[in-house]
């Protein structure tokens, strides 16, 4: 209660949390050693060059593996993996089940018969039987069976960067495919989805581009119909609480009505007399619902008017920083390629571990908790992206807001709230993104729990599983939106998280009514603005519905982000400034109109 400190928006820039900048810097150079420990211990090389069943990495010369007679071998003439049975599958385990075999040639045409497999072996030197069978003896070895090619050999080509030798003719994968095609054809209405993406397929992509489109324009269009959906929405909310309370008392009257007339058999009384009292308490119910309803948005009218207003504003916002629509696509991107190099690693590691027999690489001790300090990586990194654009948006705005006059603007405001993010402040994202990385990673541990146990637990357990993931849940979205406020403080006034988390709280709590007007009214006119997106589509399957919200929802986020910053910098210049000479407001005009009758 004693604490109070004076917001100086954009007045002094400072480094904030450097310890956390430390140990995120000190993290990352783990994820980096993680990345760099399969590439020197040559599992990088495994996985992109291939391997065969004995050990050696396909195109280098290699060294001896102890109890694995054909280990050892050089490679460096044959570059390519091939397999004696290719359309092995193993769905479940996603791997074929087949020897593999280092070979400088994939075969270019179709070998009939192990003649044909010896006379390619004579002609190219690619052993397409085991190492331990020499190439004469491919027609008349007892092992040809099991050590050679399945017959016929389909023609293979070499898939450009992993070096495998992949059949041409997809008929090799015809057991796969009749299975597929199977269950698609006793299936109607998968084969009626299939058949219609099929037929439509430009269609989808097209209203897919437009999605994106009309995206971009809802965000702009948003600020002149905000209003609208507003008043529409109050008034329909108000005819159907009212008109749903008089229906509930029309139908007591009329039970009652007959009730007392005893228009009901002798059996029926007593039901109908239970039902006359339950309709006596939804009506009461209902009643009142209505009238403190009616109150509340009555109350409220002056605060909606001040959302109507900040949506007019950010409008403003989206004119002078038109490119701040294009901060999902930046971010997008990042996060893509952030999480290809996370797979790839991944991956590298699934090769990383003791060779077990001829074939299977396992992740044993220390390299498993490698597993699990690179899925943190994946959580904190990814929510550190998406901080950085939540701290690159509020810094815009916020340069936008208190800039008194706009001429005077930086000529790149975002570009500038990127490199002062990045100078000052990459610090507070990392602790910010962590404390919800704390909340994550243990109700992911959870829901794969209770996945895990499905149908074993009893219902006590599932319960509390249940409980417990949403109670997190619940922890996470209000962390999340902490976490936003105090990007924003921190882009005001420069201080740390903590210090900037307080002062965000504090200033909300003195704005609780404004909070709730605009996260309520402010968010279902925006869900209004997704699903108009969403619902110009006649039947174009859910593909492109379920695209089109995606991108709405991106896009509109960025506008609730804008909204959400201007609030703040509005409940600031609110508290700090009345118009006078020297304290000038730094809002807009219309916020000054609004916000004075608030």
């Amino acid at each position: 209660q004693d604490y109070k400190r004076d917001w100086k928006p954009l007045e002094e820039r400072s480094c904030t949390d450097i310890p956390w900048l430390i140990i995120f810097t000190v993290f990352c150079i783990g994820m980096a050693c993680i990345c760099g420990f399969p590439i020197a211990t040559g599992a990088a090389s495994r996985l992109i060059s291939g391997y065969d069943s004995y050990g050696n990495t396909c195109g280098q010369n290699n060294t001896k593996i102890e109890g694995v007679p054909l280990s050892g071998r050089d490679m460096r003439e044959n570059k390519y993996v091939f397999f004696l049975d290719p359309c092995n599958l193993d769905l479940i385990n996603r791997k074929i089940k087949s020897i593999a075999l280092c070979v400088s040639k994939c075969p270019s045409t179709e070998l009939k018969t192990y003649q044909d497999v010896k006379q390619f072996a004579l002609n190219n030197g690619s052993h397409l039987c085991s190492y331990d069978i020499y190439q004469t003896k491919y027609t008349s070895h007892s092992e040809r069976f099991t050590k050679c090619p399945k017959l016929p050999v389909p023609t293979s080509k070499a898939v450009p960067v992993f070096h495998r030798c992949i059949p041409m003719d997809i008929s090799c994968y015809a057991e796969f495919a009749q299975a597929f095609v199977t269950f698609v054809s006793d299936n109607t209405v998968l084969r009626r989805v299939v058949a219609g993406v099929m037929a439509s397929k430009e269609i989808i992509m097209g209203l897919c581009v437009l999605a994106l489109v009309l995206s971009l324009i809802m965000m702009v269009v948003i600020r002149y119909i905000s209003k609208v959906l507003v008043w529409i929405l109050t008034v329909l909310v108000i005819i159907g609480s009212i008109g749903g309370t008089g229906v509930l008392w029309w139908l007591y009257v009329d039970h009652r009505k007959a009730l007392d007339n005893n228009t009901i058999s002798v059996f029926g009384k007593e039901v109908a007399s239970d039902n006359v009292t339950a309709l006596l308490v939804y009506a009461i119910g209902a009643t009142i619902f209505t009238v403190i309803l009616l109150i509340v948005m009555f109350f409220m009218r002056k605060r909606v008017a001040l959302t109507i207003s900040l949506f007019h504003v950010a409008g403003k916002v989206f004119i002078h920083l038109p490119l701040l629509v294009l901060q999902p696509v930046w971010t997008f991107l990042c996060l893509m390629l952030f999480w290809v190099y996370w797979i790839a690693v991944l991956l590298f590691l699934g090769t990383s571990g003791e060779d077990k027999g001829v074939v299977e690489y396992e992740m044993q001790g220390p390299l498993q908790y490698l597993v699990w300090y690179h899925a943190v990586g994946l959580i904190w990194i990814s929510e550190f992206i998406l901080a950085f654009q939540q701290m690159t948006i509020a810094g815009s705005v916020v340069t936008y807001y208190f800039t008194r006059n706009k001429s005077q603007m930086p000529a790149t405001p975002i570009l500038s709230s990127m490199v002062r993010t990045i100078r000052y402040h990459l610090g507070t994202l990392a602790k910010g993104s962590f404390i919800i990385t704390l909340v994550k990673i243990p109700r992911l541990i959870l829901t794969y729990i209770h996945s895990q146990l499905k149908g074993k637990e009893n219902a006590c357990a599932r319960c509390m599983l249940k409980a417990c993931v949403c109670c997190l849940w619940c922890l996470e979205k209000c962390l999340a939106y902490l976490n936003q406020n105090a990007y924003t403080a921190t882009a005001i006034n420069s201080t740390n998280f903590c210090t900037s988390a307080r002062d965000a709280l504090l200033i909300l709590v003195e704005n609780a009514l404004r909070v709730a007007a605009i996260n309520t009214v402010g968010d279902f006119v925006l869900f209004l603005g997704k699903v108009l997106i969403v619902s110009l589509w006649v039947l174009p399957l859910l593909i492109v519905c379920l695209f089109a919200f995606l991108v709405a929802h991106c896009f509109l986020s960025v506008f609730e982000n804008v909204v959400d910053v201007l609030f703040l910098c509005f409940a600031v210049d609110s508290k700090y400034n009345d118009g006078s000479p020297g304290r000038e407001y730094y809002m807009d005009k219309a916020l000054m109109v609004r916000g004075s009758c608030v």
